[in-house]
């Protein structure tokens, strides 16, 4: 068995899937919905941040596009955007947002790097650090399934401004988990987010990572101003009003383990 056939075997294997199963849609035919993984960096200073979102931006993100990972997100946590956190300065995180239309171009990623000279030789300091000055200290992963009315990744706005909002909603079982994708996809909940002018950059059920069962989503806004605008109109739309009192959808959320993050882009980030 050739490596990638056995990444393939293994890592539907670990979802309790197929990939036969992730290609199709709901009716049997060809999925459009993508594989979404949010990555977490974290480095030891603000330096090694700072040298690994320059990597990101001269040649990174350039080498996932060429292995067909597109729009690349690279985004920021700082403290003033997120004074509920309590920090006492900027995150020294940072977290990539990866779709991928299918599950073999998830399994192909790190082949397409490693055979990508023009990314190896710009980042082989970075790429080939040593074990007792490494360029970050752990990442995390999370890999998301697109909802199948928001299958793809979006890009709502460049603005120079602009503030991405990354919610993750975690479930006490898998039955609520999934109800409360319902309620987002078909129940009703995306679209009270755009008419409140609240666009979505992508919504995912979590397949496997930390904190399951679980959902995540991201929203884009112009600025800060129109994030707190966005919000204030979904808390008084009649639309949500009603949803929220909907007895189907009680309990699919646990209160206090909501994640609740105000982003912005990193250098030459595409979301």
């Amino acid at each position: 068995m050739q490596r990638r056939e056995f990444l393939a075997v293994s890592t539907a294997a670990t979802l309790g899937l197929t990939a036969p199963w992730l290609a199709r849609g709901a009716e049997g035919g060809e999925s459009n919905r993508e594989l979404i993984e949010v990555r977490m960096y974290q480095f030891a200073s603000p330096q090694k941040q700072q040298a690994y979102e320059q990597f990101l931006a001269e040649a990174g993100i350039a080498a996932f596009n060429r292995a067909g990972i597109e729009p690349v997100g690279v985004l920021k946590l700082l403290a003033k955007d997120n004074p509920p956190l309590r920090l006492s300065a900027d995150s020294t995180d940072l977290r990539l947002v990866l779709p991928f239309k299918n599950l073999q171009a998830f399994i192909d990623l790190e082949d397409k790097l490693a055979d990508d000279q023009a990314y190896q030789q710009a980042g082989k300091e970075i790429l080939n650090d040593s074990q007792q000055e490494p360029t970050y200290t752990r990442y995390e992963s999370t890999l998301l399934y697109a909802f199948p009315h928001f299958p793809e990744v979006q890009v709502p706005t460049h603005s120079p401004e602009r503030v991405l909002q990354m919610r993750r909603y975690e479930s006490h079982n898998r039955e609520r988990a999934r109800k409360k994708v319902e309620m987002f996809d078909t129940g009703g909940e995306i679209a009270v987010f755009k008419h409140c002018g609240m666009n979505g950059v992508f919504f995912g059920e979590a397949l496997a990572g930390v904190h399951l069962p679980s959902l995540t989503y991201m929203l884009a806004f112009e600025s800060m101003e129109a994030q707190k605008k966005g919000w204030q109109a979904f808390g008084g739309d009649p639309g949500w009003r009603q949803l929220n009192r909907d007895k189907q959808y009680k309990d699919t959320v646990m209160q206090p383990t909501i994640m609740n993050l105000l982003l912005r882009p990193a250098t030459g980030s595409q979301i």
